[in-house]
């Protein structure tokens, strides 16, 4: 185990009915608020009325910008700037999945700065001060409800990228399963898989001795193969639906990574295909992680053993360890294609026109490498496009 600081200021509220708390936790920073979301689903589930009466109640003005999209696009977090200096807005608030909180941090970051916000996406500058952010949460998957993380796309060139600060960590989370029950199955199995590549970006580590972490990255893997089918079948399950929300806010608030050195390139992978594409990100993850896993499987083949094994109940055999590990890489594949979930480019209708071009981008057209637990140059990267077809 290396050494590690661990520490996440954002404050949980978990359970029913819990966002009719929202106006008084956003009257604790500001009285003038941006409230940021997606689509209409907020207002046709009566969520959207609920929380404004609630801002209302509480003496808190609040100004609205819908329109976020997944994979959040760069244009909209400026016109979100441009509205806040405009308004004089003191606090932002997010109604939503990943996609309007990443905006909203982007936004949060990119008010008090002269420059370009993308200079924080494209690594040319680190952020100084932000506004604080909040956040009501209808889908459990990017787990940016309490991390320190913002995915935002570049429309021009098609270029997706992150950017990492602890100024943009939400200061609460309004977390109420019940806001979960509408989801289609199809945003239910794309979180999913996000949740899951969060965990495994973690779990997938050189480092020995992290007996805890491993168990407790173990443990959040299960309870998503557990309860992921029955939410399915039963999308009002609120047990399930607690169970699968909580596991994505541990899945990505740091805890799990304690100690350990993370990998991170499948996400790396992945940002290229949905920047381009402009596919689901959990349906990126869930084609993209079997072939990392293939690709690089044989450099630590006893830490695949272990998650065959104790994740995916593979029986062990000893005398072909290599047949142990590829049987929990293609129980894992196989839960995704269960779940509803794209395991292949060609089932996205992608093509390998454009493979080459991804390889570049992801490794900075050569010049650099991504991954942890295998550094992947321009060429693995390439393969592994190859081996997801």
């Amino acid at each position: 185990m290396i050494n590690f600081t661990f520490e996440n200021p954002t404050k949980i509220i978990f359970g029913r009915g819990t966002e009719l708390k929202v106006g008084e936790e956003v009257k604790k920073y500001g009285k003038k608020v941006l409230l940021h979301y997606g689509g209409g689903s907020i207002k046709k589930t009566g969520l959207y009325d609920r929380v404004i009466d609630s801002l209302r109640q509480a003496g808190v003005e609040a100004v609205e910008l819908g329109g976020v999209m997944p994979n959040p696009r760069l244009g909209l977090v400026n016109e979100g700037i441009k509205i806040c200096r405009e308004k004089g807005i003191d606090f932002i608030l997010a109604v939503g999945g990943g996609s309007a909180i990443d905006s909203a941090k982007a936004i949060a970051v990119g008010l008090p700065y002269d420059g370009d916000v993308w200079d924080f996406f494209s690594g040319k500058a680190q952020p100084k001060e932000a506004l604080p952010i909040g956040v009501v949460l209808t889908i459990p998957a990017a787990g940016s409800e309490a991390s320190p993380n913002s995915v935002i796309t570049k429309e021009d060139g098609l270029y997706k990228r992150g950017m990492y600060s602890k100024l943009i960590m939400p200061v609460f989370s309004i977390m109420n399963p019940e806001l979960t029950y509408t989801l289609p199955e199809y945003q239910t199995a794309c979180g999913t898989a996000d949740i899951m590549a969060h965990i495994m970006e973690r779990y997938f580590t050189n480092v020995t001795h992290t007996d805890l972490t491993d168990r407790l990255c173990e443990a959040t893997l299960k309870t998503m193969i557990k309860n992921v089918p029955i939410a399915l079948e039963e999308p009002d399950n609120y047990n399930a639906r607690a169970e699968i929300m909580w596991a994505g806010t541990v899945a990505h608030n740091g805890l799990l990574g304690t100690g350990r050195i993370e990998d991170w390139a499948s996400h790396n992978i992945e940002h290229e295909i949905s920047a381009i594409y402009d596919v689901a990100h959990g349906a990126g993850l869930a084609v993209v992680f079997p072939a990392w896993m293939k690709y690089v499987y044989k450099n630590n083949l006893d830490r695949f053993v272990q998650f065959a094994v104790r994740v995916w109940n593979v029986e062990m055999n000893f005398e072909e360890p290599e047949r142990t590990a590829l049987e929990g890489i293609e129980r894992l594949k196989q839960f995704f294609k269960k779940i509803g979930l794209p395991v292949s480019l060609k089932e996205m209708n992608i093509g390998d026109n454009r493979l080459e071009e991804m390889a570049s981008k992801c490794t900075n057209g050569g010049k650099s490498t991504i991954g942890n637990f295998v550094k992947l140059n321009r060429e693995d990267v390439y393969n592994i496009l190859k081996l997801a077809r």
